[in-house]
């Protein structure tokens, strides 16, 4: 990254003010900030992922890449607040995660990493399900568990593509993005509280940004 205006720079501090913007439409009601804030900081990571991928064409780059876009759609759907942009939002979010498995995928991973990275995953995972599955909608079911068994194994095989070649960015953030998912769904089937978003926003466009930053590991 060179120069005070390095494009992972200017990235992060539109994301900055892209969060910010939502955060102040919490606070004042007024919606307008997020449809501002959140497209503004979404084209933020995918810009940035493109330019970290500049001249270097691949299948890895081109699925985070699809990945990276897939995530603005979900963004662009979970702004409309309703049950049925939840589930287009979740649809695109999920083949997002496809992208970036099978980003890792290719990127080579290593079978025992993936089987260790299993022992924790499954049981956290059910965990999460026992505690979610009381409080969402019948037909919201089948696709929240679909999309948890998703991005679960999108962690697994980024702690995989780890065991073959370093890439501790690319694990953080595939964590982050996890947790990131527990204020989502918090805040749309327990406790619909703006503190989901104080924590859950941060680490979403954060680990997007490191994705976007590191696709090339």
């Amino acid at each position: 990254m060179e120069g005070p205006l390095s494009p992972a720079l200017v990235a992060t501090l539109v994301t900055c003010l892209g969060v910010g913007a939502m955060f102040a439409a919490d606070h004042t009601g007024k919606r307008l900030f997020e449809f501002f804030g959140k497209p503004a900081a979404a084209l933020a990571f995918l810009t940035l992922g493109f330019t970290t991928a500049a001249g270097h064409e691949s299948p890895i780059t081109h699925a985070f890449l699809a990945a990276l876009a897939l995530s603005l759609v979900g963004d662009v759907c979970l702004m409309l607040k309703t049950d049925a942009s939840f589930l287009a939002g979740l649809g695109a979010f999920l083949l997002g995660h496809v992208g970036f498995a099978v980003a890792f995928a290719l990127r080579g991973v290593d079978p025992l990493w993936c089987g260790a990275m299993l022992v924790p995953t499954v049981p956290f995972a059910f965990v999460v399900w026992r505690w979610l599955a009381p409080h969402v909608p019948a037909p919201m079911k089948l696709p929240v568990l679909a999309y948890m068994t998703v991005i679960s194994s999108m962690v697994v095989l980024a702690v995989g593509t780890h065991g073959t070649r370093p890439a501790p960015f690319l694990v953080l953030a595939a964590f982050s993005f996890f947790v990131s998912d527990l204020a989502v769904a918090r805040e749309k089937f327990v406790n619909p509280t703006h503190t989901n978003r104080y924590w859950g926003l941060p680490l979403y466009f954060g680990a997007q940004l490191v994705f976007a930053a590191h696709l090339l590991d």
